[in-house]
């Protein structure tokens, strides 16, 4: 038997309160209807008692204390799923905005997820390829991780995402059991416009799933949105054994409404104001990735987040980085260089690349190549700092091949624009000849067989049009000034 409540106890913004209710249930669904027989969702948000607390996703306006009817559905917020979901775009809450028509359901899956037994879990190996150097080489993103990007105001961190919408694969994938999950959370209807356009122009929409929140969206949607791509997601990983990547922009704007929704039910707020639970509410996000032994699919997530002021001591970068597994930093001196993606490398890290690397998943030499280019640009560094102090014509002949070597790496390696797609093949490659600008004996982080078969300077000097003799090259600059 359902029971209906007539009248409503409390109205407060997006928040309504029933009094007298039994048997109510945290997240359950609520269906209101009004004086003029329309219907409206909600979600109990809080129970104390008899009394509750309901969340109504298409707000509070024209809602009467008197008239107002409610019904508890006895279930959570669920998600139609089938194999139609590919290819189509929805709102934050799931429901179609393509003009397509409604989803033919196989199932209704619960956005909240279902546990994961940890025992259950497989260790992530082998890697997704992004076609973008600096990420599948220093920071290679593994199936079943979770690597944020961590981004700032005016960087273009909507780019990066379109285009490792673009061009993201698996090694083994035939093109059939590979989807992309994208959601995008208080994003304006031009930068909603500009994801749509960009996936149906560069034809990878049918392997796509959208999930749009605008800005001037209910919040509590934009605190769904995750949750439905993530169901998305798990329901094509675990049913129908795809690897699906699941990127979800701005997790900041998340954060936020989750703050406002906080505060307008009185909660004590936490650091900056942020409820005390962030860090649980984004491990229960974060955490939906992995591989389950049950199923032969994969759940990759990269989160996006702008910190605010540039300040990755905010609350929302700083619990991230405790609950994944590295960042991807992206800078924006480098941004102002025209470098792009201007992915900072020296702060960016993949702890679970070690695994999924190498012979048998990307190439034998990855990891000694990936070591020496991190050791070589953070010597760059120094020397740019030495530099500083004593002059450029101060430095020894070394140094000066390191300031080389740092100027052709930004310029060559991070810099590759958006419309280029390299090969984990044509990468490695990329970065033996930039390594092969500096002498033999400074690779001290490559195994000396590897050394001896990779290792080509004359390639490099030939490549990048480099003056083999210092002498040679300040002598021509002596002519050249008269």
């Amino acid at each position: 038997m359902s029971l209906q409540y007539v009248g409503l106890s409390e109205i407060n913004g997006s928040l309504v309160v029933l009094d007298h209710v039994k048997d109510a249930s945290y997240d359950e669904m609520v269906e209101l209807q009004l004086k003029d027989g329309s219907t409206r969702l909600g979600r109990i948000v809080q129970i104390e008692g008899e009394r509750v607390v309901v969340q109504v996703f298409e707000g509070t306006n024209s809602l009467s204390l008197a008239n107002t009817k409610t019904r508890l559905l006895g279930h959570p917020m669920e998600l139609p799923v089938s194999k139609e979901i590919l290819g189509r775009v929805f709102s934050g809450a799931g429901k179609p905005i393509d003009g397509l028509g409604d989803i033919y359901a196989e199932k209704s899956m619960d956005i909240n997820g279902q546990p994961l037994n940890p025992v259950a879990r497989v260790y992530p190996r082998n890697y997704i390829n992004t076609g973008i150097s600096s990420i599948d080489c220093l920071t290679t993103l593994i199936r079943g991780q979770k690597l944020p990007i961590f981004s700032g105001s005016g960087l273009p961190h909507n780019q990066l995402a379109v285009q490792i919408v673009k061009q993201a694969k698996v090694k083994d994938d035939d093109g059939s059991g590979f989807a992309v999950v994208f959601a995008a959370m208080g994003v304006t209807n031009d930068v909603a416009e500009y994801f749509r356009r960009s996936f149906e122009e560069a034809g990878v929409m049918q392997r796509v799933v959208m999930f749009l929140n605008l800005s001037n969206d209910p919040i509590i949607e934009r605190t769904l949105t995750p949750r439905c791509a993530l169901t998305a997601a798990e329901y094509l990983a675990y049913e129908h054994d795809m690897h699906v990547l699941v990127i979800y922009t701005d997790v900041t704007s998340y954060c936020e409404a989750l703050r406002e929704f906080s505060s307008s039910k009185g909660e004590i707020p936490g650091r900056k104001g942020y409820p005390g639970y962030l860090y649980s509410d984004l491990a229960s996000l974060y955490e939906r990735a992995g591989i389950s032994k049950s199923a032969k699919g994969s759940v990759t997530q990269i989160p996006i987040l702008t910190m605010p002021n540039n300040d990755i001591t905010h609350p929302v970068p700083d619990l991230t980085g405790y609950i994944t597994e590295g960042q991807i930093t992206l800078d924006s001196e480098l941004n102002s260089m025209g470098i792009y993606p201007p992915v900072s490398v020296l702060p960016s890290l993949s702890r679970l690349m070690k695994d999924g690397i190498g012979e048998g998943y990307t190439r034998k030499d990855h990891s000694d190549v990936s070591n020496q280019l991190f050791a070589a640009y953070a010597h760059v560094q120094d020397v740019k700092s030495l530099t500083s102090v004593i002059g450029e014509d101060e430095l020894t002949p070394v140094d000066r091949k390191y300031m080389e070597f740092g100027r052709l790496f930004e310029q060559h390696f991070l810099n590759q624009g958006f419309n280029t797609n390299r090969s984990i093949e044509e990468t490695l490659d990329l970065g033996w000849t930039l390594l092969s600008v500096l002498p033999k004996n400074e690779l001290d982080r490559i195994d000396n067989a590897v050394l001896e078969q990779f290792y080509d300077h004359e390639k490099a000097v030939a490549q990048f049009d480099l003056q083999e003799d210092t002498m040679i090259k300040e002598l021509q600059q002596a002519v050249d000034n008269g």
